[in-house]
């Protein structure tokens, strides 16, 4: 008795109702959300792909207040 066989039998046997929502259906729904789950991330990567220079601009005035003269650590010294 071979695997081949088995599987004939089994497959024979199978009801398409089993078939269709033990295998199908779920192999099918994990496609969908899937591919949703990666539409929502793809969508969030092109919105701050958008807007990088306010971001950039933001953290760059962070820098420059964040290293003046009167907040420096070396003028604490």
């Amino acid at each position: 008795m071979t695997a081949g066989y088995v599987l004939s039998v089994f497959v024979r046997e199978l009801p398409a109702s089993v078939l269709f929502a033990g295998i199908f259906m779920p192999v099918t729904l994990l496609l969908l959300l899937l591919i949703v789950y990666f539409r929502i991330k793809l969508r969030e990567a092109e919105t701050v792909r958008d807007q990088p220079t306010v971001l950039a601009s933001s953290q760059l005035t962070q820098n420059i207040l964040s290293s003046s003269p009167c907040t420096s650590k070396w003028s604490q010294l």
